[in-house]
């Protein structure tokens, strides 16, 4: 695996069951994987754009394994959704309830934000198999669990979980090496889910973004919304607004992090939680938008796909 390419790779992680790696596993560019016994393929999420997502496929069909029966979508983002459209002849499309839901609403959100991303050709192409709470597949002989851990990065999270192996897929509930992002979901939902993942002790963890790490990465992503929560009750009882708490923010141990203009994305979730608001409750994004523009010097952080 190169350690500093900038092009994606596929890691073998066990007999089968390989992560295909976007780096620098920023804005727009997350991490897939899948599942196969060379008979039967199970596909975690797809990319951001038609271009990305061809390039997937094609690493897939280089380990011999056939186009997938299944397409698990681990949220509803345009980054993880948007190359479902390749797929959706041959596969089914699998996601959680809300997922489904959730990217009928966004549509094209991406291109709403980043416009100028040459995305070709993705139509809105969302789950056609939906479940509730947990469901279970099988990718050849391998027994693949879905988890919904509740409101988390978003309303409509699924954790990938390969018991056999002891690998999981997160989704964006994890970010390695990247500030993590709640203002689709929930704060104290995503502390839930952290909790979630470690009972299933796995060995391996898939994240949303970043390289394939192990369970110490649960750590940062804890530690770093413990820090959030305490800022914004710090900031809401000094009447000040979440750009104005995340622009006097000491951000420590959390410099070395990404993406850091998500800060105040984040205080605003977490604002809303502390006034009662249901959990995932939809933010006012263009509000959220301008907050973190305002972070990054005026202007929306770059869509890397």
């Amino acid at each position: 695996m190169p350690g500093t390419t900038t092009e994606p790779y596929l890691t073998e992680l066990a007999n089968g069951v390989h992560a295909y790696v976007q780096p620098d596993g920023g804005w727009c560019l997350s991490n897939a994987g899948f599942v196969s016994d060379g008979r039967t393929t199970l596909l975690v999420d797809t990319a951001a754009t038609e271009r990305r997502t061809r390039l997937l496929r094609d690493a897939l069909l280089a380990t011999g394994a056939p186009m997938p029966s299944y397409v698990v979508n681990t949220h509803h983002h345009g980054d993880h959704t948007y190359g479902n459209t390749l797929f959706a002849g041959e596969a089914e499309i699998v996601g959680h309830a809300a997922c489904a839901k959730e990217q009928v609403a966004a549509g094209h959100q991406l291109h709403m934000i980043w416009p100028e991303v040459e995305y070709g050709e993705v139509p809105i192409t969302p789950p056609t198999v939906t479940y509730e709470d947990r469901m279970d597949l099988q990718a050849g002989g391998t027994e693949v669990r879905l988890i919904h851990p509740g409101p988390a990065h978003t309303v409509g999270d699924t954790i990938v979980w390969l018991p056999e192996h002891r690998i999981v897929f997160t989704g964006d509930l994890v970010f390695n090496g990247g500030t993590p992002f709640v203002p689709f979901g929930s704060l104290s939902g995503s502390l839930r889910a952290l909790g979630l993942l470690r009972a299933l002790d796995a060995e391996i963890v898939v994240p949303g973004h970043g390289k394939v790490c192990d369970p110490g990465a649960y750590d940062v992503v804890e530690h770093y919304l413990h820090y959030v929560a305490a800022l914004a009750a710090e900031g809401r009882a000094a009447g000040r607004t979440p750009l104005e708490t995340a622009r006097a923010a000491d951000l420590g141990e959390f410099a070395e992090l990404a993406e850091s203009e998500r800060l105040v994305a984040n205080l605003h979730r977490a604002y809303a939680e502390m006034d009662g608001l249901p959990l995932g409750i939809p933010l006012d994004l263009v509000a959220v938008l301008t907050d973190m523009a305002a972070m990054n010097g005026g202007r929306i952080p770059a869509c890397h796909a």
